[in-house]
């Protein structure tokens, strides 16, 4: 497991679209200042890593609409991270996920935490 400079647990997803915009635009803004970073989806934010899931999420201004904060992130070398058992839970397939995300375990979300420089945990 590659480790991250900056780590962001979600734990909503579309039912709560301002945190799942805090945690993108807090992540993309730690890519853009040079760090690497990794949004962990868990709990219900498993949903997220469905390609299109974040399609018409909007919070309005200050803030961008989701699908352009992750589309910027990954551009600037940001990753993504699906907890596995959360996945499984939540009754999803690793088939359903976006190829490009990793599938993260118990043992490597510590890692991810523990080896980071900063993290946000959104709850």
């Amino acid at each position: 497991m590659q480790t991250a400079d900056f780590v962001t647990t979600v734990f909503d997803g579309k039912s709560n679209p301002a945190k799942v915009t805090v945690a993108f635009t807090m992540a993309l803004n730690a890519v853009k200042a040079g760090h690497s970073a990794l949004v962990l989806l868990m709990v219900e934010a498993v949903e997220l890593g469905v390609p299109g899931a974040t399609e018409g999420m909007d919070i309005g201004k200050p803030f961008e609409p989701v699908d352009d904060l992750l589309k910027a992130y990954l551009a600037g070398g940001g990753r993504i991270g699906i907890c596995g058992a959360c996945m499984i839970h939540n009754g999803f397939t690793a088939e359903q996920m976006a190829p490009e995300y990793e599938m993260v375990t118990a043992p490597d979300v510590v890692t991810l935490l523990m080896a980071s420089k900063g993290s946000l945990q959104i709850t």
